[in-house]
């Protein structure tokens, strides 16, 4: 471990257990308080005479009810439990279907009682703004605990025994979602083949008998065990050499090399059930929805790219002669070539050079990317940081050769290269951008990069694809990870 990672362990911040309750009975109880502004003070949606005015003091006891009756059902439900890949949307669920217990076992006292001074306006405000209130503060907990875990505080170092398709899937989920804080610091296989290459910045630590020495020397915090299930005995063996260095284990079943996105887990007066989704719908209208997305959002964006597509072949034109375009094949959805359109940010025999420039400088055929690369023009190193090289492939994607979001389509060179494994990239179009985008450009190592890739398309949805536009922006804005 570096000095870096360990000053990064020691920020972590670890909140007593009773520290969220106390914040939300706090927000629940401000709630109330801006309902009661809300009815009596600016009487929204219904005006009130001046002798139906009531102080607040009344309305503190059943703000008192509703919060803890609000704070045990959250309890019950687990939302002070960590749950590592919960996402914010079902917190929301969560929240809102305690309110609504709340709500209506608040609603049925008052109805026994029958206070003089009681609002039930005011309780469903109270209801709507405490799931307001509640949602927004987990999700600025969420945006901060996920940019510390993106530089590396907080973070869990991660072991992955089994380098195969299974073990392959945990790696390349825990890549592509750095905000649930893990770091898979390498994996351990007794396959030769695997246990002597590196998945891009992932090591290969050896075989299973080096793993006692991999967790001592690799301060290993969670090891993931991806072994098939006809290996329960080393399986039970490494289960029991982590308990006894105080290590998590996670065993991940292969469940028939299923799809891991696939698998659907019921719950049976606690028995796990598990099951495989009907994945028969819905994909398909999905794609002709994405389909039109690529075509709506280039027709919108057309005021912001048009003018910069004809300031880009100017500069071009004016740096000197040469084309303007650069034409090269590409392998598309299933294989098929097409070719990707960009403009030349190079000099004109920079196909001849590259060759032997990959070989120079000891770099991956299968995605050379050279970072002082002598071929670029004063004018094309500019328009590469921006990636304006690239606006005339949007040419591509109106014609259906691309997409705005999918997989880096490859030159017919680099898939001559491919491992069968790697070829699961070409299922979808290629896109301009992608999670290898949003994840660090040209710094993203091949493995890497199919990891995210294969991510991606076992995960792809409509908001998938806009998150990753919109996380695309800055990341070209500020030209990280562009050469």
């Amino acid at each position: 471990m570096t000095e870096q990672e360990r000053a990064n362990r020691s920020l972590i911040v670890h909140w007593p257990g009773w520290l969220p309750p106390l914040l939300d009975l706090l927000l629940i109880l401000a709630a109330f308080l801006l309902a009661y502004q809300a009815r009596y003070r600016l009487q929204l949606l219904r005006p009130l005479d001046e002798a139906f005015r009531a102080p607040f003091e009344p309305f503190i006891p059943y703000a008192l009810l509703y919060a803890f009756s609000m704070l045990l059902t959250m309890q019950q439900r687990g939302l002070y439990r960590h749950v590592r890949g919960r996402t914010w949307s079902e917190e929301l669920l969560a929240i809102i279907n305690t309110a609504m217990i709340a709500l209506v076992l608040v609603t049925a006292v008052s109805f026994y009682l029958q206070p003089l001074v009681f609002s039930r306006l005011l309780l469903l405000y109270a209801a709507a703004l405490s799931v307001i209130l509640l949602a927004t503060g987990r999700a600025g907990y969420r945006t901060v605990r996920s940019r510390q875990r993106q530089r590396g505080i907080g973070v869990e170092r991660v072991l992955v025994v089994g380098a195969g398709e299974i073990g392959r899937a945990v790696m390349q989920n825990m890549l592509a979602r750095p905000d649930l804080g893990y770091q898979v610091v390498g994996f351990v296989d007794d396959d030769d083949t695997r246990s002597n290459t590196d998945l891009g910045r992932m090591r290969a630590l050896g075989p299973l008998t080096a793993l006692p020495d991999v967790l001592d020397r690799e301060q290993i915090a969670l090891v993931a065990i991806t072994l098939p299930w006809t290996q329960q005995e080393q399986i039970k063996a490494i289960a029991e050499e982590c308990e006894g260095r105080r290590i998590q284990v996670r065993v991940v079943p292969d469940l028939f090399q299923l799809k891991l996105n696939r698998v659907q887990i019921e719950n049976l007066a606690g028995i796990p059930l598990l099951g495989v989704r009907d994945e028969t719908h819905g994909p398909r209208i999905e794609l002709l929805f994405k389909r039109l997305i690529d075509i709506l959002v280039i027709a919108a964006t057309g005021i912001i790219w048009l003018p910069l597509f004809g300031l880009t072949a100017l500069a071009i034109r004016l740096e000197g002669p040469g084309p303007i375009f650069f034409g090269q094949a590409r392998v598309g959805q299933d294989g098929r070539r097409f070719m990707a359109w960009k403009f030349r940010s190079m000099v004109q025999n920079a196909e001849e050079m590259k060759a032997r420039l990959v070989e120079e400088q000891g770099l991956d055929p299968r995605h050379p990317k050279l970072k002082h690369d002598p071929r670029i023009t004063r004018v094309g190193r500019i328009i590469r940081r921006l990636s304006l090289d690239e606006l005339p492939q949007i040419i591509n994607v109106l014609v259906g050769d691309m997409s705005l979001v999918g997989p880096r389509p490859p030159t017919p060179d680099e898939v001559a290269l491919y491992e069968p494994w790697h070829m699961q990239r070409l299922q979808i179009r290629g896109g301009l951008t992608g999670l290898w985008q949003i994840s660090g450009r040209s710094d993203v190592p091949f493995e890497e990069m199919v990891l995210l890739d294969l991510y991606y398309i076992e995960n792809w949805s409509l908001m998938l694809d806009l998150q990753i536009m919109l996380r695309t922006i800055p990341r070209v804005l500020l030209g990280d990870g562009a050469y």
